[in-house]
């Protein structure tokens, strides 16, 4: 068994998550508002042309590698996992700014990215493994969750746009060193977690068929009716491959004696229906954000700079619902309760966006963004916190992983199929051309296209709070929070001895 983790050391490990989970967030939307400086400095004729892959490159090694960083740390211990997960993520970032090209680049984005993928969810389980397994939650799961997401989505593209304006691009990525390396020198001294002793073998096949399959799924999204048609070749190729790739991943996870995402999680109510609600959240949230962003710059020609500013109201709301969640928890608010009333406010946020018009207060679309806030940041932390609880035994990683898999592939998917309502709609609706056209058009032209786009993105909005009202249903089926037994519930590390030999100290 593990010495027991002093309350310093516990702190220290706290701050080190908070910290860790920071970086990560950050780098998911910190290149967003600096693609200009860096474009024009390595490759200013055709590095425009380059742009998405830069952009899509994080987010496609992050999603593919989760999969098997969950089982990782189920059969390694989460502290060696999360050590090499932050050293992956450092390099990538000294790479990142060492770059001479826009390959070199994109290549040094996706080596981060697979670091970055393992931030978010490997913390994640080293919180939950810095509680001993006799311990609440005390509402910490969606605290952190709140307050930690709030501060990187209002943070990120303005310190990215900072350090671009004022300092060097190439800090965007050298700014992560002094905080990633004091985190890890801390974490190789300070933190103790149970270790993996028993002999468990990895399911690399498994790890790569979901990480083709992901793969496959995100280059859709990305290319499919913007780069290339639907009905072209190279997506109706991806589209079959990607189902190819999903059948044998399922086959494997049944036959394969370690599954890196065990089908039969799915037989336990909670994670059923936890997975199902995070993957919904993600798909509404992933196409809120993007199209009030678009409303915004196309409706009421707001640049692309201030209409960043109008995440910070959803990032207050994700702040304080964090702030409260744990005296909410201690008045008798369950993992259940948090999950019903985030979908319920989130569903009303994107109700109320659905009535956006070309006319609508500032005020009140920021207003909406708050609502949405308190909303989401009720479910960042408590859906994974819930599905941790009630982990099987020795799953505690996959379990975790699992919740940031489905919310990516969600998201991604929300982003491609509202992207196609609102061009179909406004196809049926507008003066022709599409929706990159309207702001080359004049007169009664001009008023017409807007007049559309403003009704074929409410047509988005509802169909977001349709996903979100499906969300709310799927929370009610979640049952009651229940005491932990013998083989599930609190990741449960330590029990299901003939599987896992006693842990060690790391």
């Amino acid at each position: 068994m593990p010495a027991a983790m002093t309350d310093r050391q516990r702190l220290i490990g706290f701050l080190l998550c908070i910290a860790t989970i920071l970086l990560a967030v950050l780098d998911t939307n910190i290149v967003s508002s600096a693609t200009v400086p860096i474009v024009r400095d390595l490759d200013p004729a055709h590095g425009v042309d380059k742009i998405p892959w830069l952009i899509a490159a994080y987010q496609l090694a992050a999603t593919a590698a989760l999969p098997l960083y969950g089982k990782l740390c189920d059969v390694l211990g989460a502290k060696k996992v999360f050590i090499g997960a932050l050293a992956a993520f450092l390099t990538g970032s000294v790479l990142c700014g060492m770059a001479g090209s826009m390959g070199e680049l994109i290549a040094a984005r996706a080596l981060q990215g697979i670091g970055g993928g393992g931030l978010m969810s490997v913390t994640m389980v080293v919180l939950r493994e810095l509680k001993g397994p006799e311990e609440g939650d005390g509402g910490k799961g969606g605290s952190v969750g709140g307050l930690v997401g709030g501060t990187g989505m209002a943070l990120g593209p303005w310190l990215g746009g900072l350090l671009a304006d004022h300092a060097d691009w190439r800090w965007i990525f050298y700014i992560n060193l002094p905080v990633g390396l004091a985190v890890l020198v801390a974490a190789v001294c300070v933190l103790r977690l149970p270790a993996r002793t028993a002999r468990r073998t990895i399911d690399f096949l498994g790890a790569g068929l979901a990480a083709a399959f992901s793969t496959a799924l995100l280059l859709i999204t990305q290319w499919g009716g913007k780069d290339y048609a639907w009905s072209s070749p190279q997506i109706v190729g991806l589209i079959t491959g990607g189902a190819v790739l999903l059948v044998l991943f399922l086959r494997r996870q049944v036959t394969a004696a370690e599954p890196v995402l065990p089908l039969t999680m799915f037989k336990i109510r909670e994670l059923r229906y936890g997975f199902a609600v995070q993957g919904l959240v993600g798909a509404a949230m992933m196409g809120s954000l993007i199209y009030v962003m678009i409303y915004l710059q196309v409706v009421r020609d707001i640049d692309a700079s201030s209409a960043g500013l109008f995440l910070i109201p959803m990032a207050i709301g994700m702040t304080v619902i964090g702030l409260f969640s744990g005296r909410l928890a201690s008045a008798g608010w369950s993992q259940r309760t948090f999950v019903i009333s985030g979908s319920a406010c989130a569903c009303a946020a994107l109700a109320l966006l659905a009535t956006l018009t070309a006319d609508t207060g500032l005020w009140a679309v920021r207003a909406m963004m708050l609502l949405m806030g308190v909303g989401f940041g009720q479910l960042v932390g408590q859906l994974i916190q819930l599905v941790q609880d009630t982990a099987p035994a020795g799953q505690l990683g996959v379990a975790t992983t699992g919740v940031r898999f489905f919310q990516t592939l969600g998201g991604a998917l929300g982003a491609a199929v509202f992207g196609t309502v609102l061009s179909r709609v406004y196809a049926a609706r507008g003066p022709g051309g599409t929706t990159s056209t309207i702001g080359g058009l004049t007169g009664p032209a001009h008023q017409q296209a807007v007049d559309a786009f403003v009704s074929s993105m409410n047509v988005v909005f509802w169909a977001a709070t349709g996903l979100m009202f499906l969300a709310t249903v799927l929370a009610f089926r979640l049952p009651t929070r229940r005491e932990p037994g013998p083989t599930d519930g609190a990741g449960a590390v330590e029990a299901d001895d003939e599987r896992q030999a006693a842990p060690t100290a790391a």
